[in-house]
């Protein structure tokens, strides 16, 4: 028998030789199983329905082989009270669920229960915020202290020196700390990408008339950080149409909680943030949308779930046990049903401070662009936990491209090293994700097509570039 067998049912055996333990063979036993067989048909059985009744089967199954070795016995008793009764009887006696728990954990006992995880106000960090209001935390073991933070480096420094045991980050950020771009190596990691697109270019809207980017030059642009998608999203578009974001314009990092702000003083003409900040000028009239980040490339990632390498290794249970928490979470974001209950969750002051009405138009896609016009884009944000090593190859390239790497890149290995593909795909099965099969892709941004086999190649192709 299975360990995950149901012991309530008097159709399975839980001990070696035929069913019922009475017989020499199984052949002997089959006159009589005829007739248990018309009593087993009127029997109500239901399969376990989530991993936590799995394990209950499991520990309910060696009590009862503890309390009736023979199977005759276990038989006529189940026949006699019923599954149901059984269950509730044993229940009295025997502490199922805490049972259960502990096997669940079984040598993999949760390190550490109570940790800080950091996280800046956007809908980004969704899957991170919404863990803890809606209990996903809690249903992993995990007492988390989610803590708002005012930007990327106060993110990164506060992680590094060990205030957060993980934090939301900007998916360039792990690549750059374990490289050591602009400082000392630290190995670090992203298991798990907390959203796909969920970005926009928004203008002040003095220049609702300047569609066309060629006609920016001189503006000022505000984006999150240097190590971000935005960062790197904006470069590109700027010199797809011909600018050159390092001469020809200005880019600045202002964090997002500070960006609409600014925009209205008339200090930037405009950025390419993470939502909600876009919809927020917009529903404060200094504003307007010019084109979504999933325009210049449909499913690319913005930001991850971030951990140091030595928080993943001195503490894997926790580790997984937060990884599985985030990654539930986002298996219950990914439902375009379930996004109005999670922006009232997310949208109060300790979280995103933000009116419920712009969070909505954000996560249901439907939203006032700032020029009259009420546009519906479902995915305007969405949510695949996945970290494709192809994504780091990109942005590493793009880092290369810029010049914020020297010297050569082994990129396949930063990769590697640093989007644990692998741990992601086995705890999306146990959410009821289906997981990719490889690690890598092709995909394209503004119509080029990226192979990440060729990077340094792709590097090579771009006629504006630092490298």
């Amino acid at each position: 028998m299975s360990m995950f067998d149901d012991p309530f049912r008097s159709d399975r055996r839980l001990t070696a030789g035929c069913v019922c333990g009475r017989h020499a063979s199984q052949m002997e036993h089959d006159h009589a199983a005829q007739v248990d067989a018309l009593q087993l048909q009127q029997q109500q059985v239901v399969a376990p329905a989530s991993e936590d009744d799995r394990y209950t089967g499991v520990v309910a199954s060696a009590v009862m082989r503890a309390m009736f070795p023979q199977d005759a016995a276990r038989r006529a008793f189940l026949k006699s009270v019923g599954a149901s009764t059984a269950l509730a009887a044993l229940s009295q006696f025997f502490p199922l669920g805490p049972a259960a728990e502990v096997f669940a954990q079984g040598a993999g006992a949760i390190e550490k229960k109570s940790i800080k995880v950091g996280f800046i106000p956007i809908t980004c960090a969704t899957p991170i915020i919404m863990a803890h209001p809606m209990g996903f935390y809690a249903k992993h073991g995990l007492d988390v202290e989610v803590v708002k933070t005012a930007g990327w480096a106060v993110i990164r420094d506060k992680t590094l020196n060990k205030e957060y045991d993980a934090a939301h980050m900007l998916s360039p950020m792990p690549l750059a700390i374990t490289i050591g771009a602009g400082a000392a190596p630290i190995p670090y990691t992203a298991p798990a990408i907390e959203n796909i697109n969920g970005q926009a270019i928004t203008l002040s809207m003095k220049h609702k008339d300047k569609r066309d980017p060629k006609a920016w030059k001189g503006f000022k642009f505000a984006v999150p950080f240097d190590y971000s998608m935005h960062n790197y999203l904006l470069r590109y578009y700027l010199a797809e149409h011909g600018l050159d974001p390092d001469t020809d314009v200005q880019i600045r990092a202002v964090p997002p909680p500070e960006m609409v702000a600014n925009l209205r003083a008339d200090n930037i003409d405009g950025f390419l943030a993470p939502d909600p900040v876009n919809q927020r000028a917009v529903y404060d009239g200094v504003g307007f949308i010019h084109t979504l980040s999933k325009e210049l490339w449909d499913g690319h990632p913005c930001c991850v779930f971030a951990a140091s390498k030595e928080f993943v290794t001195s503490a894997p249970n926790t580790y997984a046990a937060l990884l599985k928490s985030i990654i539930d979470a986002t298996a219950f974001a990914t439902k375009a049903e379930n996004r109005k209950q999670i922006a009232e969750a997310i949208a109060p002051a300790n979280y995103l401070n933000q009116p419920v009405t712009v969070v909505e138009q954000v996560l249901t896609g439907t939203y006032a662009d700032g020029l009259g016009n009420v546009k519906k884009v479902p995915d305007r944000i969405a949510f695949d936990p996945f970290p494709w090593e192809s994504f780091a190859v990109w942005i590493l390239t793009q880092m290369k491209r810029w010049g914020q790497i020297k010297g050569e890149v082994d990129y396949k290995s930063v990769a590697n090293q640093v989007f644990l593909a692998t741990d992601t795909a086995k705890l999306m099965k146990e959410v009821g994700l289906t997981p990719p099969t490889t690690t890598t892709k092709t995909f394209a941004v503004m119509g080029k097509t990226f192979d990440p086999a060729k990077p340094d190649e792709y590097v090579a192709s771009f006629k504006i570039k630092r490298a």
